[in-house]
């Protein structure tokens, strides 16, 4: 078997972000691309010989291409075993189990998560480390380092791996076997949650809908909803993943997740819905027509955690991204456990709880966790929910609802401006920072200004600091207006606005949170300028 060395280039604007290597699907089509970039990933991870690699992806358009690529690179390089899910498929989530439970070296996943899929769309590829959680930004910073020097790579000359038949084999000396996707997740998920008590509500002529977005997830939810769990056929729709994602945009949200929300807020609602996204680790949940905001999402769950049977012994903790609302705060305080506030990004959440200090974890870009995997897992937060409902035998929205009377409620909503010049977006960031000197103390939307920052964040495990997080615009009452430049597109920037309103009484929980938000989406839009400076006078997407 010939083991090449190519020599190669370096290529421009290969540095990962939260979320890893995000281009056009073209982009990575290009002679040589994707192998610079997965060998500065192999240079840049330390002494893995004789150890085990997983890969997989969430099946879009070049996913098993690139994973032919990755197999053969793995051989050349030193690997002794991968671990691929069949037809390519893993999930982000998935992933992060088959890491954890093979005690595998790490992990390549292959996604651009929520973002459209097919020949013209997006494509992905980031690392995971041991504890299957992503690359830390020291790694991900030596692995961009590397791209930018880098003049060859190591690859197998030999025939592609049949990724459709489960089974062994061997490929240029390494041993590569191709694994059911979804078994190893689908027994930890059984040691989580009680699935006789589930499987009783589900049998009790309970309907929900569960929305796969032609993504990852439909084989996951297909297997445990209606086969484990004995939903009926049909609770999954849109179930078969495919290259394209079935043309949709499968970003589980009010605006791209249209046919679900339909049917939430239609005639004979079913009591319970859900979605995921491309890869699988971002979920939104939806009563009967109710829609749970990820903020509440984290909160309730925080809040009816022992429940679950895997978390009945109580939980460490609870941390959340700064963005996200302060809702899971005020149920920690209430539990006398901690709650973190951290930089948008799972990895910050990794350290928290590979140190034990949180058990739950979540952002408003509809993710949450657990110390189960060390990625955010869209199922696992609707199997959670299904647990909750079977357990209390209640309307999603009289959860919610009694959750406010106890804890008061938050009002909070996310403006997404997609697309926007990224001169422009900055713009509009710096005007609100050139603002911080003469804000605090002063009168905005009807409340007084305490402070203005750009947040930074000091790691409580490893002391490492983040800086220049998002610009915080911080009220008395502990209402916020936070604005953010989002690392997950190809194309453009995108400015987040996130609006946030703490309402205590009760009387008052029960407006839409756009009219309760109203004058401080108004007063956001003026302090930074946004419509002048992008010409955009409203959100693309607003959840």
């Amino acid at each position: 078997m010939l083991m090449q060395t190519v020599y190669t280039k370096p290529f421009d604007g290969q540095r990962p972000g939260t979320s890893g290597l995000r281009k056009k699907v073209n982009v990575f089509q290009q002679p040589h691309y994707l192998a610079n970039f997965v060998q500065a990933v192999f240079d840049s991870i330390g002494d893995f010989h004789g150890q085990t690699l997983v890969v997989g992806g969430d099946g879009r358009f070049y996913n098993r291409e690139a994973i032919q690529i990755i197999l053969k690179m793995a051989a050349a390089n030193g690997f002794g075993k991968v671990l691929v899910g069949q037809g390519g498929i893993l999930s982000t989530p998935a992933a992060s189990c088959v890491i954890r439970k093979h005690q595998a070296y790490g992990g390549l996943i292959l996604s651009a998560s929520h973002n459209p899929a097919g020949p013209d769309e997006d494509f992905g590829i980031k690392y995971n480390i041991g504890n299957g959680g992503p690359a830390p930004e020291q790694i991900t910073e030596a692995m961009y380092a590397r791209t930018l020097d880098i003049d060859h790579y190591k690859i197998a000359d030999c025939d592609d791996v049949d990724l459709d038949q489960t089974g062994s084999f061997v490929l240029a000396g390494m041993q590569v076997e191709v694994i059911d996707p979804v078994s190893d997740y689908a027994a930890l998920m059984q040691s989580l949650f009680d699935f006789d008590a589930i499987s009783k509500l589900l049998a009790s002529g309970f309907s929900m809908k569960f929305d796969a977005m032609h993504a990852v997830t439909g084989p996951y939810a297909t297997a445990i909803l209606e086969g484990l769990l004995g939903a009926p056929a049909g609770t999954v729709m849109n179930g078969e993943p495919k290259e394209d994602f079935g043309g949709g945009h499968p970003d589980p949200n009010l605006t791209y997740a249209h046919e679900l929300v339909e049917i939430m807020y239609g005639d004979d609602a079913p009591a319970f819905g859900a979605a995921s996204d491309g890869d699988g680790d971002r979920n939104m949940i939806l009563g009967d027509h109710f829609f749970v905001t990820p903020s509440d999402s984290l909160a309730v769950l925080a809040a009816n955690a022992t429940l679950a049977p895997g978390y009945a012994g109580g939980i460490a903790g609870v941390a959340r991204s700064m963005p996200t609302s302060a809702a899971a705060d005020r149920v920690a305080a209430s539990m006398g456990l901690p709650c973190f506030e951290t930089p948008t990004g799972w990895k910050f959440f990794g350290n928290l709880m590979d140190a034990g200090k949180v058990t739950l974890c979540g952002e408003e870009s509809f993710g949450t966790g657990s110390n189960h995997v060390r990625e955010k897992d869209g199922l696992w937060a609707v199997l959670f929910w299904l647990n909750i409902l079977a357990v209390r035998n209640e309307p999603v929205a009289d959860i919610l609802k009694k959750h406010w009377q106890q804890f008061g409620r938050n009002y909070y909503s996310r403006h997404d401006y997609e697309g926007v010049d990224s001169v422009a977006a900055e713009a509009v960031l710096e005007q609100v920072r050139d603002q911080f000197a003469t804000l605090p103390g002063t009168m905005l939307a009807g409340r007084r200004i305490s402070a203005c920052d750009d947040f930074s964040y000091t790691d409580p495990v490893d002391g490492s600091v983040s800086r220049n997080q998002g610009v915080r615009v911080l009220f008395e009452d502990g209402s916020r207006m936070i604005f953010r430049l989002s690392g997950t597109g190809t194309s453009g920037a995108t400015i987040r606005l996130y609006l946030e309103s703490y309402e205590a009484d009760s009387s008052k929980h029960g407006l839409d949170a756009q009219d309760a938000l109203a004058d401080m989406i108004v007063a956001a839009s003026r302090l930074s300028g946004l419509i002048d400076r992008t010409g955009r006078d409203k959100p693309t997407v607003i959840t």
